[in-house]
């Protein structure tokens, strides 16, 4: 029987949620504490508490329960630029949750692990698809309305708990549960951080997953950053998870402490206050840390407190009728004005990249619609389940007043074995591939490059894929799973074709002429081509006055959670496909579908028209047929910087954007395309540029639609210092609004700019600052694209020289070369030089006070090794060294002394010189 708020003090309505709280823990005993320590929280009977599972997956549209209503994906929904459609999608994601809820509220919880917001500083990530592009301003505004969305807006109830996934850096697949990143505070504070800071502070973000990774050598779910700026300096009210596996991972994969309970003891400790993980192996640890003393029952408290704090609000414990949130119609499950709001999302993500006057297509023009992604519509690992789909074919047809043809692009062939000439076929029943006499059966070739290929039976429509037998088998309906077994590579030699799997493993032939990874008979084949892919394609081009083709990715090949991307360029299946349809169509339209920014030099060049769309979700052919027909003028804006070429990128796991570089805020070299680049059907005017200082900075212009249409126009305010005691950003995105214009119609934008808005990282006294200087204003229609523009000078500080006479981090240089930063186990972090040559930087230093001792702090694994301090330049005047023994470990630590040489009071910049590889904590002068 459920017990309702009036049967329990803990439950009473009237009573103030830190009471209640409060109350709740202090009835239940240390065993069932440590039973809803977990994910999966086990029922207290006697108390009231029911089972509870944390983490639906939501990232665009509930996952994983059922049909539901699936949006674009992250990347997609990023450029929309639209902070009122991500409130509006928040919503229908809480609303349908909520039917799952009351549906089964022991499994369907109403923590919904969304949204993700790692920043993309780089495209070749694997989970691009995931999050909202390379910005943390943009970032964080779409993100923050999601959640408001999601979590609703009454002053107690909760609609859903969002999750802000990773904190932080997470931005590699390649061993992310083994590695760690380097940060500088600089990319900490201004970039990274910034992704999650205002859905804290201003949307209320009720919980926070740590990522896999490590940060300067501390693992994410034991950072210290959790509790002293997530909790203390943003006031997160709500709880912290771990993401799954990661507490016992800290010792099977990164190998950071050596027990499970050390694991669990310095995760809660460090801020984690719910544990994804095998339940068993967590309950025990906490036992064990608490016997050991490494947890107290206090530590437990204190989690908990938060974790219900949120169950709380959610309602589970109150009368429905005191919770406006407590019942949603089964009706609003996939609801037609939820189909509805995912048209508009799907039409809102398009990026028109290129139109030389070609779209929009006339419904009287015969098309050839092209490409493997024409008649598709694919999801991800984190999609629902659609409860249906409109593909790019299906929405041109209903376009369209002369017949539309189609053509995949890809090969049909038919597969027999090279020694006897036996076909391929799938059997009946079993649908396993096995040798019989005849040509055997036809299959769908497509090859999605880097070794990545998919075989589908034409008979049955069935993909080939590894069974847990070992076995091939054409019985898999899609190509999809955490283990992607329907990925197959052919080796071509000599005109015969060796089959690998999935996982690389070489195909045979067993005893029952089964293809299989298990039999013992070598099975060469001879691939026979029925249909070239290409050469239909080519002939749909030529009968059609224009040719559409669509290419991009299959979500679940070359580029997903745990592998990252080869590269960034299209496969070269689809770029041969482009080019052959251009040679006989120069009316062609490309239509990229992808997770992903591409770099497509040539396509650029000799292709009229570009749209670029992320997977559209259910209503994806109803809105880009819509865009390529013009019954929908686009406004979608790039979130992500498209290069060139990957080589424009450094290595993937160097995290400085500052110093590598990375994203439109630092990047110098040509682009494809910018950061916020974007066309229109219709023209916009820029004017009146007006900028109002008071205690805030006013800036307004007026937008004119100087075309013969209606449309949006996404203005975009950027920001530059001119002059700073630091390397600044090229430009930073202080402000945007998409704008519904009508054809000859006028419209004032005004944006509002606090002065913390344009404040930096101070490293030399750890904290925010906004510096005295010139500051250029930006409006524009993209990063590159500025039409109106002011220099004004801003009042600020004027951050003083370093005093070097205390202890400085070595942590807070202001430039490197060859260095990583690590923990140091004294607390903090600390800076490793890599070997000789290695270097810090400490610029615009006081050394007029007499100095004529330096006492550094370091550690030394084994070898002894020389710090010098050089003068103005790394091989400049020697003003001191220091001798830094072996000390027995990197993280064994020692104080070492030296005397100054000469005078010190003309110098203003100090090079600290790495002579061998040891760790550097901290230095002064005295």
């Amino acid at each position: 029987m459920k017990i309702y708020a009036s049967d329990e003090q803990y439950k009473q309505m009237n009573e103030e949620l830190d009471e209640r709280v409060e109350s709740l823990v202090s009835e239940l005993t240390l065993d069932e504490k440590i039973r809803l320590m977990c994910q999966y929280q086990e029922a207290v009977p006697r108390l009231g508490i029911g089972k509870y599972k944390h983490g639906t997956e939501g990232a665009h549209g509930v996952a994983w329960l059922g049909k539901a209503t699936v949006f674009p994906q992250n990347i997609g929904l990023g450029c929309t630029w639209n902070e009122e459609l991500m409130k509006k999608i928040g919503d229908v994601i809480a609303e349908e949750a909520r039917v799952y809820y009351q549906e089964n509220p022991e499994q369907n919880g109403l923590t919904i692990w969304a949204p993700t917001v790692d920043m993309e500083r780089d495209p070749r990530w694997g989970r691009t698809e995931e999050a909202y592009g390379e910005d943390p301003y943009l970032t964080g505004k779409l993100t923050t309305e999601l959640i408001k969305g999601m979590q609703g807006d009454h002053p107690f109830y909760l609609k859903t708990a969002a999750t802000l996934k990773h904190f932080l850096a997470n931005n590699n697949e390649e061993a992310r549960t083994e590695c760690s990143v380097s940060i500088d505070p600089r990319n900490l504070r201004e970039y990274y951080l910034k992704a999650f800071e205002p859905q804290v502070k201003e949307g209320h973000v009720q919980c926070v997953m740590t990522a896999y990774n490590a940060v300067n050598g501390t693992l994410c779910n034991m950072n210290p950053d959790v509790n002293a700026i997530l909790k203390e300096e943003w006031g997160l009210q709500g709880f912290v998870v771990s993401d799954a596996c990661d507490v016992v991972g800290s010792v099977d994969d990164h190998q950071f402490v050596e027990s499970y309970a050390e694991a669990v003891a310095l995760s809660i400790k460090n801020g984690i206050d719910n544990v994804t993980d095998d339940e068993k192996i967590i309950h025990r640890a906490i036992g064990d840390a608490l016997e050991q003393g490494l947890l107290s029952e206090e530590d437990l408290d204190q989690a908990l407190k938060r974790v219900f704090r949120v169950r709380i609000r959610l309602g589970e414990f109150d009368q429905e009728n005191k919770n406006p949130y407590a019942t949603v119609a089964k009706e609003k499950l996939c609801a037609p004005e939820h189909s509805e709001l995912a048209l508009q999302a799907a039409k809102e993500a398009i990026v028109l990249l290129k139109n030389d006057d070609l779209l929009p297509l006339s419904p009287e023009k015969k098309v050839a619609v092209i490409g493997p992604l024409a008649n598709e519509i694919y999801t991800d690992w984190y999609s629902g389940t659609p409860p249906y789909t409109i593909s790019p074919l299906e929405g041109i047809m209903q376009k369209a007043n002369e017949p539309v043809l189609y053509a995949d692009g890809s090969d049909r062939i038919r597969l027999r074995e090279a020694m006897s000439g036996n076909g391929i076929v799938a059997e009946e029943g079993s649908s396993q591939l096995t040798c019989h006499d005849g040509q055997g059966e036809t299959f769908i070739h497509t090859d999605w490059g880097w070794g990545s290929e998919t075989l589908q039976s034409q008979q049955s429509g069935k993909y080939v894929t590894l069974t847990d037998e070992g076995v091939l088998a054409a019985n898999a309906l899609e190509v999809k799973g955490w283990f992607v077994k329907e990925l197959l590579a052919m080796e071509e030699n000599d005109h015969e074709v060796t089959l690998h799997t999935w996982d690389r493993q070489q195909v045979k032939r067993d005893e029952s002429e089964r293809l299989s990874v298990n039999g013992e008979n070598d099975c060469s084949l001879v691939k026979d081509i029925v249909e070239r892919g290409i050469d239909q394609a080519v002939e749909a081009a030529k009968q059609a006055d224009t040719a559409v083709v669509f290419v991009g990715n299959q979500p679940y090949i070359n580029g997903k959670e745990c592998v990252d991307r080869p590269d960034l360029a299209l496969p070269p299946a689809q770029q041969r496909l482009i080019e052959e349809v251009v040679k006989v169509n120069r009316n062609t339209v490309v239509v990229i579908v992808g997770s992903y920014p591409y770099t497509i030099p040539w396509v650029k060049e000799n292709v009229p028209a570009i749209v670029y769309t992320a997977h559209g979700g259910q209503e994806f052919g109803r809105a880009v047929s819509d865009v390529l027909f013009g019954d929908y003028n686009p406004a979608g804006r790039l979130n992500m910087t498209w290069y060139l070429s990957a080589n424009q990128l450094p290595d993937m796991m160097d995290y400085d954007i500052i110093k590598g570089k990375r994203t439109y805020q630092y990047f110098e070299d040509d682009v494809l395309y910018p950061f916020g680049h974007g066309l229109s059907y219709a023209r916009f005017s820029y004017d009146h540029l007006q900028i109002q200082k008071t205690n805030v900075l006013t800036v307004s212009a007026t937008i004119t639609n100087t075309s013969h249409l209606d449309g949006e126009e996404v203005v975009q305010l950027y920001v530059r210092c001119q002059t700073s005691r630091v390397k600044r950003p090229l430009k930073t995105l202080k402000g945007f609004k998409r704008l519904m214009i009508k054809r000859g119609e006028q419209k004032v934008v005004t944006f509002t700019l606090e002065p913390e808005e344009l404040a930096i990282w101070d490293v030399t006294r750890e904290r925010y600052c906004v510096e005295q200087g010139m500051y250029t204003i930006m409006l524009g229609r993209s990063s590159k694209d500025i039409q109106l523009e002011e220099t004004i000078e801003l009042e600020g500080e004027v951050i003083p020289a370093r005093l070097l006479s205390t202890k400085v981090k070595a942590l807070n240089y202001d430039d490197y070369h060859n260095v990583l930063i690590d923990r140091c186990v004294e607390g903090g972090e600390s800076i490793r030089g890599l070997g000789d040559g290695s270097w810090i930087a400490f610029h615009d230093i006081n050394l007029e006070q007499p100095t004529n001792l330096l006492t550094v702090r370091a550690a030394n694994e084994n070898k002894q090794a020389v710090l010098e301090i050089r003068a103005d330049r790394v091989d400049g005047p020697l003003v001191s060294q220091s001798v830094i023994p072996p000390t027995g470990g990197l993280q064994a630590w020692t104080t070492v002394t030296a005397q100054v040489n000469g005078e010190t009071s003309e110098i203003r910049d100090l090079y600290l010189v790495f002579k061998g590889e040891f760790q550097l904590s901290w230095f002064s002068f005295s």
